[in-house]
């Protein structure tokens, strides 16, 4: 006698449940969506409000304008190079402050993570960051944008967390026994069962440093450091100036330019680390809700 899977009824509450969800899903997807669009439209048919789900009036010139500058390739380049060294001195910073904290054996390890918890709470000012960056020597120097600002508690704390909950202490003692030492047990042993976590942190650090400005703005000065966010401010003051020199039908023209290349401006900047994005999804969740557990 054949075994057939009964299939689950759509209650009412499932309804509604997938009803909210969808709509949710369309609110937060729309924007992105709209801002594509846009930015393969005609200006005017977006200032007159007439792009809603298709392109009007297909054109490129959003893209061309902004690709003229060559001030973005030297940005793209500085971002890349920033992401990159971030990442890795980020990860590798907090992730080995973590596993060291999350040890029991580690003495005073609750004194120092009240100094970690503490710098959540308060901090030196941005005078005092500032004139300890420049005697330091790092002022308009690459690494003003990764070193200084690597530390982060709260990745440190949800590692740690992470750190105590998945990794059992039985298996540092079994690790002992065989002769193995601490580093060689971190490095083979917890990093390969801390693919989530590490995927996680990596995936925060990099967004952070991709879309970095504020820092940037402050501690840098040669403008061939400048990562892309600070170039492509830097290109829609210059079109909103321009837009408000000119007059009559030439100050239109330039308007809806520059609104076009806003649109431009948020595909060119977010499209590479949406792309990298899926390929990390699969620990996303699974590191954020164990980084997450109290432990």
């Amino acid at each position: 006698m054949g075994y057939t899977k009964k299939r689950k009824k759509f209650t009412k509450f499932d309804i509604i449940l997938y009803s909210l969800s969808i709509i949710v899903l369309i609110l937060i997807l729309y924007p992105i969506y709209f801002v594509v669009t846009a930015s393969f439209s005609n200006p005017a048919a977006v200032a007159s409000g007439n792009v809603w789900l298709w392109p009007k009036g297909f054109t490129l010139e959003g893209y061309t304008e902004l690709l003229k500058h060559k001030d973005i390739w030297i940005g793209y380049k500085n971002t890349i190079l920033y992401t990159i060294a971030g990442t890795a001195i980020g990860v590798f910073v907090n992730v080995t402050a973590a596993y060291t904290l999350s040890r029991k054996d580690f003495v005073g390890r609750k004194f120092f993570m009240l100094l970690f918890v503490f710098t959540m709470f308060f901090n030196g000012g941005l005078i005092p960051t500032f004139l300890t960056i420049k005697n330091f020597g790092l002022y308009d120097k690459f690494w003003v944008i990764v070193l200084p600002f690597s530390v982060s508690a709260f990745n440190i704390i949800v590692a740690r967390t992470f750190f105590q909950n998945s990794i059992p202490e039985t298996l540092w003692d079994q690790a002992r026994i065989d002769g193995c030492g601490n580093i060689r047990y971190f490095v083979q042993i917890v990093l390969p069962l801390s693919k989530a976590i590490v995927s996680v942190l990596g995936l925060w650090i990099a967004v952070g440093q991709w879309n970095s400005y504020f820092n940037a703005l402050i501690y840098l000065k040669s403008s061939s450091l400048h990562p892309l966010q600070l170039i492509l401010r830097n290109i829609l003051i210059t079109n909103n100036m321009q837009t408000a020199i000119g007059s009559g039908e030439a100050a239109q023209i330039a308007l809806r330019r520059a609104n076009l290349m806003r649109y431009s401006v948020i595909v060119v900047s977010t499209l590479p680390i949406m792309c990298v994005y899926p390929f990390v999804q699969k620990y996303f969740n699974k590191g954020v809700m164990i980084g997450a557990v109290k432990g």
